[in-house]
């Protein structure tokens, strides 16, 4: 039996966050697209198998594509999942660190010598824990500190059902930070994304800094950017064309997003649990115009760098070459096949 014939269906996977993947998934292109061939598409987004959904992190389900927080992809390429990087998507969000109004730290550099949170989640890779330190590193590096000026504390986040963040986008956000921050364990802690921002306003917190505001973008490069579209290797080097026609529908989301701000906007609010407002807030209000998908080298340049920052932090224990994990040719032969069909 060929390759050919044996598949039959194809996964996909995305986290709740604003990803071109999901738009259209929403949209249902990507149902449409594979529908003559007798191909069905499947979504963890849909499914309470714990087996199944591990491989959000692990990406070790077949004929599957992920797109969302780039720290389970290096992880699982890392421990030598057989992926490739078929695209990227950069969108920056809030990366806040907050304090108590009276606290007395009102910039990174009157956060020497305080305790800040970090927190430490039962899962295979601790993704949030990831994010946290690198937000808290680079606001540290702002203000002309390093780790070792403050006490970096440990605060247990409560394990959760085996879903994956928008199955559960109710739950209280950073309620375990803010317990921390109010009962005076820490001084500061850190909360990123549309709920983050919302939760910092619930809560009258003090914006210590956003690491948006840093001029390099390699140094704001964090879990939620680059956001990698991953594929399982054997189904880039056994079916490219399948490849090929589902990140062409990817690809599609960039121009449709730049006419559709409000229905966009709405797509992420739902998709993280939050609202339109704090959409806005937390992405920018031009996040709709940047759906895009793309293999920029500055890109790649800022994914290997965080990368070698989750080697640094241990969060990886082995490591590898992103310029060798990158596979530029479904994305070029999508274009290609644009600019011929124009």
């Amino acid at each position: 039996m060929s390759a050919q014939d044996k598949i039959d269906s194809i996964w996909y996977t995305r986290c709740p966050v604003p990803t071109p993947l999901g738009l259209a998934a929403r949209e249902g292109w990507i149902s449409q697209e594979f529908a003559q061939d007798g191909i069905t598409i499947n979504t963890l987004q849909e499914t309470q198998d714990p087996e199944l959904l591990e491989s959000h992190y692990d990406h070790r389900l077949p004929h599957s594509f992920r797109q969302g927080g780039n720290v389970p992809a290096i992880w699982a390429k890392s421990r030598g999942t057989d992926t490739k990087v078929i695209g990227l998507n950069w969108v920056d969000e809030a990366q806040l660190i907050v304090t108590l109004p009276n606290s007395g730290i009102s910039k990174p550099a009157d956060l020497k010598g305080k305790r800040i949170a970090v927190p430490k989640h039962v899962i295979s890779i601790d993704h949030q824990r990831a994010s946290a330190l690198r937000g808290i590193v680079v606001t540290l590096e702002v203000g002309g500190l390093t780790p070792k000026d403050v006490e970096l504390v440990d605060v247990a986040v409560e394990k959760q059902p085996p879903t994956i963040g928008w199955q559960s986008g109710k739950r209280a956000a950073y309620a375990a930070e803010y317990a921390a921050l109010k009962n005076g364990e820490v001084d500061a802690i850190f909360v990123k994304g549309a709920r983050g921002y919302e939760s910092a306003n619930e809560h009258g917190v003090t914006i210590v800094y956003d690491v948006r505001q840093h001029p390099d973008p390699k140094v704001r490069a964090n879990n939620g950017a680059p956001r990698p579209i991953t594929v399982d290797a054997a189904l880039l080097r056994e079916r490219p064309d399948l490849v090929v026609r589902f990140l062409s529908q990817i690809v599609d989301v960039s121009d449709w997003a730049a006419k559709h701000e409000a229905e966009t906007v709405a797509y992420i609010a739902k998709e993280s649990g939050s609202t339109d407002k704090w959409v806005r807030e937390a992405y920018g209000h031009d996040v709709h115009l940047h759906q895009g998908t793309d293999l920029n080298p500055e890109s790649i340049a800022a994914l290997e760098g965080y990368k070698n920052f989750l080697l640094e932090w241990g969060f990886i224990k082995e490591d590898f070459d992103v310029q060798a994990w990158i596979d530029p040719s479904a994305l070029a032969e999508v274009q290609r096949l644009k600019k011929k069909a124009a």
